[in-house]
This record gives structure tokens, sequence and C-alpha cells, in this order.
């Protein structure tokens, strides 16, 4: 017994400093830990120290940029010139100077050809500036950007009909402004080169002898553009589709309002003797479509 209770306070010993060796152990790695992330946390206090000098770039005025956007179109550098007017644009939105550079940029892109760059800018400007002295010139680029871009006549002419609608834009919303002269002027030849269009692909149907799509076309031409040089070929056309067709009333129709309003006209003289090859001479249906078409123009 006594061997037994004298062993004991022995093993105690032995397991009291196996514990304080295992907490002294954890204490240490624990210390590691703490002095790694006091270098870390110390690093980052670096990163975000207040008291360090940051270098600020101040704004440059307004004035000054726009003066020397200015100084380079006249040098004829326009890349650098826009950005001088970006940098009012970005740095001074709200000022009078940022309103005029937008308008610039849109007009320095007009000049380099970047069509849709310009048409972006002109609309921005219009969205921010609806009601400013310069909104007509705006809406004039935008409009002339696209009238730029008119494909040939045998391409699709969806750019010239958005020419249309910018020009039309102008000429309604700018009456007064110097723009709309020669608005109106582009506006034709864009009216013009849909007629024209639209009389390429109605003669390709009646040569295919699909009269009623000829119809179709041709009767385009003569309700929305009459005031282009096609209107007297669609009218000649749409008596020799209607004869093709045997709808002799619509044929004497055409012939007849043709006729009206193009009494020298060459197509009218082939008309005439069109419908006189059946027997019967140019005639007005005052129910036909196509007189209907005229009327306030040739006839009524």
């Amino acid at each position: 017994m006594r061997l037994l209770s004298s062993s004991r306070p022995a093993n105690t010993a032995a397991r009291d400093r196996a514990r304080r060796a295992r907490v002294a152990g954890i204490l240490a790695l624990r210390l590691v830990g703490l002095v790694v992330v006091g270098a870390s946390l110390s690093g980052c206090a670096g990163m975000f120290d207040t008291d360090k000098e940051e270098k600020i770039y101040p704004d440059v005025p307004a004035e000054q940029r726009y003066n020397e956007g200015l100084t380079l179109m006249e040098k004829q550098d326009y890349a650098e010139a826009m950005r001088r007017f970006e940098d009012v644009d970005r740095q001074h939105p709200y000022s009078e100077l940022a309103r005029k550079s937008i308008l610039m940029i849109a007009y320095i892109n007009y000049s380099l050809g970047n069509y849709d760059e310009c048409i972006a800018a002109s609309r921005r400007y219009l969205a921010l500036h609806p009601g400013s002295a310069d909104a007509a010139y705006a809406q004039f680029l935008m409009a002339s950007s696209y009238y730029d871009q008119i494909p040939d006549i045998s391409r699709d002419q969806t750019r010239t009909q958005r020419a249309i609608d910018a020009l039309e834009d102008v000429v309604r919303k700018y009456p007064d402004s110097e723009y709309a002269v020669s608005a109106k002027k582009k506006l034709e030849i864009a009216r013009d080169q849909i007629a024209g269009k639209e009389m390429m692909v109605g003669r390709y149907y009646l040569e295919q002898r699909n009269y009623a799509g000829a119809i179709n076309r041709f009767k385009v031409v003569v309700t929305r553009y009459q005031t282009t040089r096609h209107v007297e070929e669609a009218l000649y056309r749409l008596t020799e589709a209607y004869m093709a067709l045997g709808v002799i009333s619509e044929a004497q129709t055409s012939a007849a309002v043709l006729g009206y309003n193009f009494p020298e006209s060459s197509w009218y003289k082939d008309a005439y003797k069109l419908v006189q090859s059946r027997g019967v001479d140019p005639k007005l249906n005052e129910k036909s479509w196509i007189a209907k078409a005229f009327k306030g123009i040739g006839l009524g």
C-alpha cells in the first residue's frame, strides 16, 4: 500500500510538467501568430495611412480646355481637339461649355466620317438640351449623318428612311432655322432614292408578270412620293400593269391622271397609245384610288 501511495505523487508531478509544457507550446504558437498578424496589419496600415501625402491633380478650368479644343480644331488636329471637349464634358458636366462641347464632339465626328458617333452625340445633346438655340443644328447633324450614309439604290434603304425621318424633324421642329432650307433639299433627294428603289422592284415584278406585286410598288411611289421624278413612270407602269390584268378602268384612270399632270411627258404619250390599243381613251374614274391619291395636287 505504501508503494502504491508513494508512487501516485510522482505520476501526478510528471503529468503536471507535461501539461505545463503543452501550454507553453500553445502560447508560443499564439505569440508567433500575433507577430505575423501584427506585421500584416502594419503593412496594411501603410496603405491606408491618412498622414501619407497623396498627389491630387486639380481639374483644368473649363474655359481653358474648351479654348484649347478650338485652337486644335483650327490646326485640324481633330483627335486632340475632341479629347479636350470630352474633358470639359466629363469634368464640368453642368457648365455651359459642357453643352457646347457635346455639340463640338458631334461636329468633329461628322467631319471625320464617324457617323454613328455623331448620331450618338447629337441624340445625347437633344436629350439634355432640347430647347437650346443649337438644338436645330444638333438635329441637322444627326440627319446629315444618316443622309451621308444613303446606300446605292440596289441595296437596303433603311438608312435612307432614317435620313428622311431625321430631315423631316428638322423641317417640322425648326422651320425658321437656317438648316431647314438645306434639310428640304436633302429630303427631296432622299425621297427620290426611296422612290427609285420602289420603281426598281416594281419593274422586276412587271417583268416576272407578277402584276399585283408590281402595282403595290408603283402605288407606293404614287401615294407617298408624288413630288419625285419617278411619279410619271409610275403612272405609266400602273397603266401597263392594269392593262395586262384586264382592269381597263384603272388603266384609263392612271393614263388620265398622267396626262392631266404631265401632258408633255413621253410617258403619257406611251400610256395614251397603250389604252387606245384596246379601243379606249384615257378616262378618269373619280372613285379610283389613283384619282383620290392626286386630290389637291392635280385633280379634283
